[in-house]
Parts: structure tokens; C-alpha cells; sequence
């Protein structure tokens, strides 16, 4: 990606919030978490995902199971990294402030801009944290919409959803970027480190199995994603 403003740092259309559990704190959620209502379809598929996982095997993992529908799969997933990274950035908001994140950056060459490109159509330079608020609530927004993202079994999916959620998703990896740049001491500290990186990993492959995010937009982390591909060779 070519960085955009005169400093040489990228701007970008965004939006943002996030939360995360710790299991030695009391549960944090930077906003509420997204449940999936029991007896459905989609939460089977859920508890299907949540099963494959303990076998250690991200790659198969992320795989649509056998007979399964593309979008239903894409949406549950969504809501279950929507709820991680909520998770995630709750441990970490404490040092995510006005003052230490005055802008919305993934290290030194990625800057983030906000719009929505319906309340904020203009993007607009930000702190991290209002940025993460901006993106989680938006997200939030959209995973609540029935209409984008059905929970009713026999409801089709709209159009635009494979294009709704590829921009959830794009947006998500930025809170996951900023983490890793700017707050990663902190998660270190707080011993998240495995659980973020386990998380990101699940994402990542996610995203590329079935190509969701352009692999431009990875750029801030790509020597991580390298890293976390090669070992699982």
C-alpha cells in the first residue's frame, strides 16, 4: 500500500471497539459481547468450530465443514472474532489512552483514519482508543443488523454480505496491529501473549483460506503472519 499523507503514514477509512477476558481478572468487554442464541443453527456451527480448534489444527480448522453454507460459516466467525478482539483489547485498554495513542498507528508507517462513510464521511485523524470505539460499535452495528446478518434459520443472506464482512474483518486486523505495535510490552506483562498470538493465528488463517483480506492491508504485520505461516508447515 502507498502511504497517502505528507508524513509517509497511511490513512484509512476505519471504525473501532474491542474487549477481552482474562481468566486469572474479572471479565472485561470494551463493548457487550455478540452471543449467538442456543438452539440455532449457526451456534452448532459454532460449537462445531469451537471443537475443531482444541484438535491444535488451525489449518483444518478454519476449513467451511462438509455441506455447510460459505456465508453462514463467514458469519459465525465474524461474531467469534468480533468477541475475541473485544476481549483481547479490553485487557490492554487501561494502556491504550488519549495521551499514549494520540493517533490510531501500527507502528511508525501505518496511521489510521476514521469514516463509516455514513455518520463520518470525511475521515478524521484520532486517538487509538476513540478510533477502537469508532470500529467496534460499527461492527457491533452491523453483526446486530438482521438484514445483513440473518440469525433465523431459511433467511437467505443479502448481496453485499461477502463485502460486509470483509470489511469487518479488515477493520478488526487493525485492532490486532495496533496491539501488537504499540502495546505488546503490556501484554507481556499481563502474560496474553499466547493467547493473542493463538488468536491472531486463528484469524489470519481464517482470512486466508478464504481470501478475505487483501493482502496489502496486512502489511503491518506481515513478518508476524510470515512467522505463524511458517511454523505451521
Amino acid at each position: 500500500m502507498n502511504p497517502r499523507d505528507e508524513r509517509g503514514r497511511r490513512s484509512e477509512r476505519v471504525e473501532g471497539g474491542s474487549s477481552l477476558r482474562n481468566g486469572n481478572r474479572s471479565s472485561k468487554t470494551f463493548k457487550p459481547k455478540k452471543n449467538i442464541p442456543e438452539g440455532s443453527h449457526q451456534y452448532e456451527l459454532l460449537k462445531h468450530a469451537e471443537a475443531t480448534l482444541g484438535s491444535g489444527n488451525l489449518r483444518q480448522a478454519v476449513m467451511l465443514p462438509e455441506g455447510e453454507d460459505l456465508n453462514e460459516w463467514i458469519a459465525v466467525n465474524t461474531v467469534d472474532f468480533f468477541n475475541q478482539i473485544n476481549m483481547l483489547y479490553g485487557t490492554i485498554t487501561e494502556f491504550c489512552t488519549e495521551i499514549s495513542c494520540s493517533v490510531m498507528s501500527a507502528g511508525p508507517r501505518y496511521e489510521y483514519h476514521w469514516a463509516d462513510g455514513t455518520n463520518i464521511k470525511k475521515p478524521i485523524k484520532c486517538s487509538a482508543p476513540k478510533y477502537i470505539d469508532y470500529l467496534m460499535t460499527w461492527v457491533q452495528d452491523q453483526l446486530d443488523d438482521e438484514t445483513l446478518f440473518p440469525s433465523k434459520i431459511g433467511v437467505p443472506f443479502p448481496k453485499n454480505f461477502m463485502s460486509v464482512a470483509k470489511t469487518i474483518l479488515k477493520r478488526l486486523f487493525r485492532v490486532y496491529a495496533h496491539i501488537y505495535h504499540q502495546h505488546f510490552d503490556s501484554v507481556m506483562q499481563l502474560q496474553e501473549e499466547a493467547h493473542l498470538n493463538t488468536s491472531f493465528k486463528h484469524f489470519i488463517f481464517f482470512v486466508q483460506e478464504f481470501n478475505l483480506i487483501d493482502r496489502r492491508e496486512l502489511a503491518p504485520l506481515q513478518d508476524l503472519i510470515e512467522k505463524l505461516g511458517s511454523k505451521d508447515r
